[in-house]
């Protein structure tokens, strides 16, 4: 490390030691301020009753819904309404998603997984955060007439994406989240464009519009269950730096014999998932599909199809995919 005006060597190499020590200071303090940022965000967004609207944006796609939130006694419970273009509405609880679609007659399932990862972060991932990462404080801002502090994440090398957050500046909660490509260009975001925070929430506002299984209506139902944790014979290679698997394990199809195997890898801030099912039963399409952030690849394997999906590069989704082996 060179000082264009260092007195002597031994001078440089105190200021060389002190640089070292004041970057080591300064990369932990990154990591602490990152780790505390999202702790409370992830801590609102599971603890607080609120009702607000929302606008999503996906490419050219918007849609705007109606969120209702409750925490009743540790447990969550949520309803997201389309307020515009055909009529659906969601309802999570504990277990399952339920998402019906009243012009078809049709209440889809799927079993409510896991929400993002933070912040019950391993030391691993911790350390990924200010070694991939660079963390951020940008300012204060206004996000639906509240005061919010702005922060970045901003990937440090090609295989993520850079993530711009608006928490509210009182309790935390995230009100508006963008998704940013290599090019920093938003692909993603979503924004409250109203929202009454600690409102006062019951039951019956989170309970679905129609009886949970109608009688005249259809079922699709997805992967049932809970993942039964175990190893399923399968590894990736060449996981991208920084990712972890914080999950492996099987899934039943409901009415179906098979298993599919499913892996999880996180960075901290984003999860991809790997799945791996015999080839006969039904797929992703072969190669990509692509929304917004969130990217898909399948790929043939021997008599198994291979899908990686998460909201992170294609380049990403596709060195996973290609990197599965059979342990």
């Amino acid at each position: 490390m060179q000082y264009a005006h260092s007195p002597s060597s031994r001078a440089k190499s105190r200021l060389a030691s002190a640089a070292f020590f004041l970057a080591f200071v300064a990369s932990t303090a990154r990591a602490d301020d990152a780790m505390q940022w999202l702790t409370r965000a992830a801590q609102a967004a599971r603890e607080l009753n609120y009702i607000g609207t929302i606008v999503y944006q996906i490419g050219p796609r918007v849609e705007t819904s109606r969120i209702t939130h409750l925490n009743d006694s540790g447990r969550e419970f949520e309803k997201l309404v389309n307020l515009d273009g055909p009529a659906r509405e969601l309802i999570r609880t504990q277990g399952e998603v339920r998402c019906y679609y009243p012009d078809a007659k049709l209440v889809r399932v799927e079993p409510r997984t896991f929400r993002n990862v933070f912040p019950s972060l391993s030391p691993q991932q911790q350390q990924s955060l200010s070694r991939f990462y660079d963390f951020r404080v940008m300012g204060d801002d206004r996000v639906s007439g509240r005061p919010v502090q702005v922060v970045v994440f901003q990937p440090r090398d090609d295989l993520r994406y850079g993530h711009r957050f608006w928490s509210d500046a009182e309790t935390g909660l995230l009100l508006k989240a963008r998704l940013l490509n290599e090019k920093e260009e938003g692909i993603e975001q979503f924004a409250f464009t109203d929202i009454a925070i600690n409102a006062p929430v019951d039951r019956s506002m989170v309970a679905p519009s129609w009886p949970v299984t109608p009688k005249d209506w259809r079922v699709l139902e997805g992967v049932s269950g809970d993942v039964v944790r175990q190893a399923t014979g399968w590894v990736v290679t060449r996981v991208p730096a920084g990712f972890e698997k914080i999950m492996e394990g099987f899934r039943k199809l409901r009415g179906r014999g098979e298993r599919v195997a499913h892996l999880v890898f996180s960075d901290g801030l984003v999860s991809v998932s790997v799945f791996i099912e015999p080839q006969g039963a039904p797929s992703a399409p072969i190669g990509f599909v692509h929304q917004g952030g969130l990217n898909v690849y399948s790929v043939r394997h021997d008599d198994h199809v291979i899908t990686v999906m998460g909201e992170t590069p294609s380049a990403t989704v596709r060195q996973i995919a290609n990197s599965v082996e059979r342990r």
